[in-house]
């Protein structure tokens, strides 16, 4: 939100359009900028088409809302409204994955990559940490047209100790490693990192580690790259396994002449989960924790290919 905050203050066209939630952290944004807010109210499709309006009229607009509902509940105005129109809409949802786990299948995001993806001029960005989420920021808005942010619920561990060169459609790498590729999207960067620790401190392998911020536009080229340098790719993400990080790397490698690496998806499966719980607890259901994840990637090296 301070990202967003320079980013208002800087240009008078940044305006954030909610559906009535979220107070804690856009009542700050509210009462500064009383001119660049509008609260629509529960009304999400509402909240699409009063957005690409403004954006039409020359607004850069943000919406935001819990993952699921700027997305799932207003798509069609999504489609219709702003990327038909090519608005300068930027739908902005917190609680990516089993961020909001507690609150059951309605607040799972489990899809909205996939969907959203697959959206004509849609861009699709999932940041890593809290660093990479601050400079999306400015990203999309100088990015002209729809854009899709996914974050996280907030105190998402930091993974970047340093500045990073944030740049829509370029992964960033985040560890060097000879022997697999680990590609990764949105929240599990940080369980990514301390898998790739794991797995040369337990089993001798190097793991180079791709921050995959952009889905669309995705980087091909460190796709093909890794598939050429390393023996496996592997993709992970909070997510289902169709659709998202895994499908957009599968879509690029099935072009690829032979020889590339094999690959491994480890994702969620196309399921509802009609248990709750906290993030980790789902996490660690569908294998998404630091152990499962060792186990797994250790387990597919070792296995013979098919």
């Amino acid at each position: 939100m301070d990202a967003l905050f320079q980013a208002a203050e800087a240009d008078s066209r940044v305006t954030l359009v909610v559906g009535d939630l979220g107070y804690s952290v856009v009542d700050q944004f509210a009462a500064r900028f009383p001119n660049q807010f509008l609260n629509v109210g529960v009304a999400e499709q509402n909240m699409a088409g009063v957005a690409a309006g403004l954006a039409l009229s020359g607004q850069i607009v943000f919406t935001y809302s819990i993952a699921n509902f700027p997305t799932f509940r207003c798509l069609e105005q999504v489609r219709n409204d702003i990327c038909y129109h090519g608005a300068d809409v930027k739908i902005t949802a917190v609680g990516g994955g089993f961020a909001y786990g507690a609150l059951g299948v309605s607040h799972h995001a489990t899809e909205d990559l996939a969907i959203m993806r697959s959206l004509p001029g849609m861009t699709v960005i999932a940041p890593g940490d809290p660093t990479e989420a601050a400079r999306a920021v400015p990203a999309v808005i100088a990015r002209s047209g729809p854009c899709y942010v996914r974050l996280g619920k907030a105190g998402e561990p930091q993974v970047h100790t340093g500045p990073i060169d944030f740049r829509i459609g370029q992964a960033i790498r985040v560890r060097e490693g000879g022997d697999l590729t680990l590609i990764t999207t949105g929240g599990l960067l940080a369980n990514t990192m301390a898998a790739a620790e794991e797995l040369s401190r337990q089993h001798r392998l190097e793991a180079t580690v791709f921050s995959m911020h952009t889905l669309k536009p995705l980087d091909t080229d460190a796709v093909v790259t890794a598939a050429r340098q390393t023996a496996m790719v592997v993709t992970i993400e909070e997510h289902s396994v169709i659709g998202g990080l895994g499908g957009a790397v599968a879509e690029v490698l099935a072009e690829q002449d032979a020889p590339r690496a094999r690959l491994m998806r480890i994702g969620i499966p196309s399921a509802f989960d009609s248990r709750v719980g906290t993030q980790a607890y789902l996490r660690e259901r569908h294998g998404l924790s630091v152990d499962a994840l060792v186990g797994s990637i250790a387990g597919a090296v070792t296995a013979p290919a098919i």
